[in-house]
């Protein structure tokens, strides 16, 4: 995109922003952000003095109160301008979607093998649908069978297509994904409405983006208060009155404006929109704001090794023979126990057999019976017509194995397979029978620049915890090489549950990244659960965050989002409280000085009249708001350092900062006003 269609697109979201901004002043749609509806009733009742001067009981002064009146329209429509620009971007990519949803047809396959076009939105979930190449997926669903290339790039913008097939974790499609090449038969899984695709558009548009638990709690405490506020106005009309002091109603209104924080209460909303699109922008969908939140509060993260802390292209590096036996004989036994083995692995054994001069008859399945890994068995292999059983699997498990079928352990196997571990590599051991016929090298290497993000974490003050499926060595090695804090070897599904379970009995909140069905369980036990799409749907639902991208180190900059929302949040709170000292020393003096000339010594900041002074903190008091609203949007800069570090700089930024801007600001608009005689 060009930076003029960029420029368009930023004038319209703008243009269309003020609209919204406009329609918000709905009273029914105010009442959802009580402090600015507080505002918007004062508004009300200063135009009905703009009006009809002598409403309340006296006459004042018309020309300001429309000023007042002026300045408070003004303040609601910067507010309802920040939550408008923050949906519009969400909407913007909203629509990008639905550009994917289109008026698709779809294939329904009936009991008796016939095929019926219909309309995708009938598709009821249970449903069997044919889908052909160059056909839009019509639902979401699981492959039941064909295997196919598919076409993502509408929801990931990814244009590398992706093989799917039945069973695994990648047999999961999207609706309005295509087809590449071949055919699939896919079982629906979601009724009209329901899809991923939907979710994601609701998600995106912030249509229903419930509040989180910290945004109602301090959201609770704007309304305690703005509660406060009012019965501090309401209290000041007796003491006036007590010391023959009139307050226009204007001024008082004025005044309660000032007080209550109406900086954050115009930006609350904006900030969790503006979170979550943040998100969004990494390809990441969140199911829900609590979910941001709950990542910038991690402690710990569990992270899978091989695809995440490593590249997860284990390739045989090499094949080592056992003792008493040749290399011809291993190369032959270790491409039979691979024939059906079609993970990159598993193919990696028969390139590397290739070299080596692998005869084409070794490549015979006929009549073969193909044995799947499982996370259980950790073995897999071939069983031949004539009885011969030829297996590969991790170490203890074959060795397990083997004792069993009455066979030995060669010299020097454990001390072979161990040298394998400790240079990072995993050895699988191949056997025919009861024997042991050698080790096949399996060599992954860890990403770069990975212990580097994790000492970031570690600054954070995050726990890492890497599982694997590896022997102990094989872990600890890649352990110590990508800087994880902690590591599970050899570990089962039910093993991280077991440590989530662990760390959250702790009081700690953990994150963990997982794509496989047998990954649904700790992805649900965990605060923040981030599910690959490519994954399965299993997964996706019991997740509650799903990366369009499948990259599973994106974890990290969940978490740091997550915290950038919060300190956002928290800055833009103390900067908002902050601001209402200069205010105090502007509009105090300026309703008491003519009855109370001591009251002189307060207007430290000098300014001209009391009308000035009033109108001047009510302008700044509205023009903050527009001028934090990038700040709102993109969000607080997160460094990784200690909480107290973090806690001090923030206070002196946006505390110290919040206190000394308004008294600079204030003056100079008093000065302003002065210059063009407008009080």
């Amino acid at each position: 995109m060009s930076i003029e269609q960029i420029a368009n697109v930023n004038k319209n979201m703008v243009y269309e922003a003020g609209i919204d901004a406009l329609k918000k002043m709905n009273p029914k749609v105010m009442s959802r952000n009580p402090v600015m509806f507080v505002v918007e009733v004062g508004f009300a009742i200063t135009l009905l003095l703009s009006i009809f001067p002598a409403l309340l009981g006296g006459v004042s002064d018309r020309g300001y109160n429309v000023a007042v009146s002026i300045i408070l329209f003004v303040t609601i429509i910067f507010s309802n301008f920040a939550e408008a620009l923050a949906e519009g971007r969400g909407k913007a990519q909203a629509n990008s979607l639905k550009k994917t949803k289109q008026d698709a047809k779809a294939r329904l396959l009936q009991k008796d093998g016939s095929v019926m076009i219909v309309d995708a939105l009938q598709l009821r979930k249970g449903d069997i649908v044919l889908v052909k190449a160059n056909d839009i997926i019509p639902a979401d669903g699981e492959i039941i069978e064909g295997v196919a290339a598919i076409d993502e790039s509408a929801i990931t913008g990814e244009s590398a297509s992706v093989i799917k097939e039945p069973g695994g974790d990648f047999s999961s499609v999207t609706g309005g994904t295509k087809v590449i090449s071949d055919f699939i038969k896919v079982k629906v899984g979601a009724d009209p409405g329901e899809s991923f695709l939907d979710r994601m558009i609701n998600l995106v548009e912030g249509a229903k983006r419930q509040k989180t638990p910290n945004e109602i709690a301090l959201g609770t405490l704007l309304i305690s208060l703005t509660i406060i506020f009012i019965l501090v106005c309401t209290t000041l009309v007796p003491i006036a009155s007590y010391i023959q002091v009139t307050l226009p109603t204007a001024t008082l209104v004025a005044l309660l404006v000032c007080l209550i924080p109406t900086t954050i209460g115009g930006l609350l909303s904006a900030i969790g929109i503006a979170g979550m699109d943040r998100v969004t922008q990494f390809n990441v969908i969140a199911k829900s704001g609590k979910s941001v939140e709950a990542a910038g509060d991690i402690n710990t993260i569990i992270l899978d090794k091989t695809g995440t802390i490593t590249h997860g292209n284990r390739m045989a590096s090499a094949l080592i023979p056992a003792i008493g036996i040749s290399q011809e004989e291993l190369n032959q036994y270790a491409v039979y126990a691979s024939l059906h083995d079609e993970t990159p692995e598993g193919r990696s054994v028969l390139e590397l057999a290739k070299k080596n001069g692998l005869p084409e008859k070794w490549l015979d399945k006929n009549g073969t019976e193909g044995i799947e890994f499982t996370a259980e068995t950790r073995v897999s292999g071939t069983d031949f017509p004539d009885g011969k059983r030829v297996r590969k699997g991790a170490v203890d498990t074959i060795m397990k194995y083997i004792v069993q079928e009455g066979g030995e352990v060669p010299f020097g196997l454990k001390e072979t397979c161990d040298e394998v571990a400790k240079k990072g590599g995993t050895p699988l051991v191949v056997t025919e029978g009861s024997r042991i016929l050698g080790t096949i090298y399996l060599k992954d290497t860890v990403k770069p620049g990975m212990k580097e993000r994790f000492d970031e974490l570690r600054k954070m003050g995050i726990k890492t915890i890497m599982c694997t499926g590896d022997n102990p060595l094989t872990a600890e090695t890649i352990a110590k090489e990508a800087g994880v804090d902690d590591f599970i070897a050899e570990a089962k599904p039910e093993d991280k549950i077991s440590v989530i379970k662990r760390e959250q009995a702790d009081g700690k909140l953990v994150a963990m990244t997982g794509d496989g069905t047998n990954d649904a369980p700790a992805l649900a036990q965990a605060d923040v659960g981030l599910a690959m799409n490519k994954g399965t749907n299993a997964a996706k639902e019991a997740a509650n965050m799903v990366d369009l991208d499948s990259d599973p180190t994106k974890i990290i900059e969940v978490v740091a989002i997550g915290k950038q929302l919060l300190m956002t949040r928290g800055a833009l709170t103390t900067f908002s409280i902050a601001n209402d000292v200069a205010k105090y020393f502007a509009i105090i003096p300026a309703m008491f000085m003519q009855a109370i000339p001591q009251m002189e010594a307060l207007n430290i900041m000098g300014l001209a009249t009391p009308q000035s002074s009033i109108l001047s903190a009510l302008i700044f008091n509205a023009i903050i708001i527009p001028l934090l609203i990038p700040l709102a949007m993109k969000g607080v800069k997160y460094v990784p350092m200690s909480a107290s570090r973090l806690l001090t700089r923030n206070l002196f930024l946006y505390g110290l900062g919040g206190v000394l801007v308004p008294f600079l600001g204030i003056k100079l608009i008093d000065l302003l006003l002065v210059v063009l005689k407008v009080a």
